[in-house]
């Protein structure tokens, strides 16, 4: 009983003197905060993820861990709240200038934590309000350094900046920054056009050059078909030429030794008997023959003027054969002699 009355009494004089500061020296953030504040019941519960900066007679006393806490009433109070998890802030549209004098309409979402909560309660006065003006002006001065296609290109390159510019300022506050993201990015309607204009002249550029490479392939292909058929005709008829060839030298030598052998089985015939009357027969037989094509090939035909006479023309033909033979002969003898007359006597 006697602790619920001391309890009902601290709380009762931490309000009389609430009530009792002057309105002129409370600034609207300090309202803000001793709007939200808990009152000193000298037996207090901290929820999980929460940090109550306790001040003792004005000055800073001690941070009040999750849990079961006591406190001295009228002496201490309890000054800040600070929460610990993870704070979502949505940074405000904000128009900025790029580096080729663009100038772009760009919001964001801005993810930090508070580390310290004594730095987050005496360091600045509000501290997420400072670390959303501090993020506004470090984007504009990011985007300063980028052109707009660049903008685009590299959007995460420039939320990191972004970030490692914000957490060198706000390390004094406590506070850590954890991400930033970019959510929309506004570009004026006549720089739309011109950028969609860019975008259709780099796909017919594209086009155009796709369709040249592939009417230079389909050249190529064409030209390198053009090639190997000509290659391979060219093969082809230089076998036809080796394989003519070598039947027509076939030919010729099938010819010559058949000719040979008629020759060799003529003259066997000649040395038989009755060799001269077989030869004067086969010349008879020849002469009718070419005589009978003569007037197949030509108009104009010579004859001499014994053409009907073929026993004069058979016996002058064998005639022929018997001086050639006799002469053959006598070379032979005379040949055979003075090789003979050339060897050395033994």
């Amino acid at each position: 009983m006697m602790l619920r009355a001391l309890c009902r009494t601290g709380g009762a004089l931490l309000q009389q003197t609430q009530r009792a500061a002057p309105r002129l020296w409370v600034t609207p953030a300090q309202q803000r905060w001793a709007s939200g504040l808990p009152m000193n019941t000298v037996v207090l519960f901290v929820p999980q993820q929460e940090s109550w900066v306790v001040e003792r007679m004005g000055r800073f006393h001690r941070i009040l861990e999750p849990g079961l806490n006591f406190l001295i009433p009228v002496l201490d109070r309890i000054g800040y709240v600070q929460n610990l998890k993870e704070m979502v802030i949505d940074v405000p549209e904000q128009s900025a200038v790029s580096l080729d004098n663009v100038t772009l309409q760009i919001d964001g979402v801005l993810y930090l934590r508070i580390l310290d909560p004594y730095k987050a309660s005496y360091g600045v006065e509000d501290p997420q309000y400072a670390v959303t003006q501090l993020a506004q002006t470090t984007m504009r001065s990011e985007l300063g350094k980028l052109t707009l296609d660049k903008v685009f290109r590299e959007r995460e390159s420039l939320n990191s900046n972004i970030v490692q510019s914000i957490n060198q300022a706000s390390d004094e506050w406590g506070i850590r920054c954890l991400r930033y993201e970019i959510k929309d990015i506004y570009v004026p309607p006549r720089v739309k056009e011109s950028m969609q204009m860019q975008v259709e002249a780099e796909r017919k550029k594209r086009a155009t050059v796709l369709e040249s490479e592939g009417t230079r392939e389909a050249a190529i292909n064409i030209a390198e078909g053009h090639k190997q058929a000509q290659i391979l005709a060219s093969e082809g008829e230089k076998a036809e030429q080796i394989n003519n060839a070598s039947g027509e030298a076939q030919a010729v030598l099938a010819k010559a030794e058949a000719k040979s052998k008629a020759i060799r089985m003529l003259s066997d015939a000649l040395t038989e008997q009755n060799g001269n009357a077989a030869a004067s027969l086969s010349v008879a037989e020849q002469y009718v023959s070419a005589f009978s094509k003569l007037a197949k090939e030509t108009n104009t035909i010579l004859l001499p003027s014994s053409s009907g006479d073929i026993s004069g023309m058979v016996t002058q033909a064998m005639t022929i054969y018997s001086s050639l033979a006799k002469t053959s002969t006598h070379v032979v003898e005379e040949k055979k002699s003075d090789d003979d007359g050339n060897k050395p006597h033994q």
